[in-house]
C-alpha cells in the first residue's frame, strides 16, 4: 500500500482518470483506489459511477462482490488464512476458528484497537507449507494455533518511547 493513505474527492478523480479509458477499467480503478488508500472510500463510488457510466449500484455490487475490496479502513495488519483445500486439509479450519476466538472477530473485521483486519484468502501459492498466512504482504506456512498466538504477540508489541 502506498504510503498516503489519505483521500479526498480530487486524489479518487486522479486515480480514476489514469484508468478510466482501458477496457474494462472498473476492477482496475478499485484495485488502484485500494492499493493507494488501503480501501474504496465511500465517496469513490459515484465518482467511478459517473466516470464509467455506470450506476451507483453497479459499482457497489462489484466491490461487494469480490471480498479483497474493502469499504473501510484496514486495522494497522492485514492478517490472511488461506481457506484452500491444500491448507484445509492440514489444520486450517482449526486455526481459522482459533484466530476468529483470539481476536474476538470474524473474517472482514477490524479488531476494536484497530491493529488487526482478519480476512481470508482462497489460496497463497504455499500449498506445500499449509496452513499458510499472509501478514501485511509476507506469508508464512505451517502456522499452527500457537504460531499464530506468537504471531499476534509479534504484531501487537510496540516499541515504547522512554522519556528521561
Amino acid at each position: 500500500m502506498n504510503e498516503s493513505r489519505e483521500w479526498s474527492s480530487q486524489s479518487i478523480q486522479a486515480e480514476i482518470n489514469a484508468l478510466r479509458h482501458k477496457p474494462g477499467a472498473l476492477l482496475p480503478i478499485l484495485h488502484a483506489l485500494q492499493d493507494r488508500f488501503g480501501f474504496i472510500p465511500p465517496d469513490a463510488v459515484p465518482l467511478i459511477a459517473e466516470s464509467l457510466q455506470l450506476t451507483s449500484a453497479e459499482v457497489h455490487g462489484v466491490i461487494s462482490f469480490y471480498h479483497h475490496f474493502r469499504t473501510a479502513p484496514p486495522g494497522r495488519h492485514v492478517v490472511q488464512i488461506c481457506r484452500a483445500e491444500a491448507c484445509q486439509a492440514v489444520g486450517a479450519r482449526q486455526l481459522e476458528a482459533h484466530a476468529k476466538a483470539r481476536l474476538g472477530i470474524d473474517y472482514h473485521q477490524t479488531t476494536s484497537d484497530r491493529d488487526i483486519t482478519l480476512e481470508a484468502v482462497y489460496c497463497l501459492g504455499n500449498c506445500a507449507c499449509g496452513p499458510s498466512v499472509r501478514v501485511d504482504n509476507g506469508v508464512r506456512g505451517r502456522v499452527t494455533p500457537e504460531a499464530f498466538d506468537a504471531l499476534l504477540d509479534e504484531l501487537q508489541t510496540r516499541p515504547l518511547e522512554v522519556i528521561a
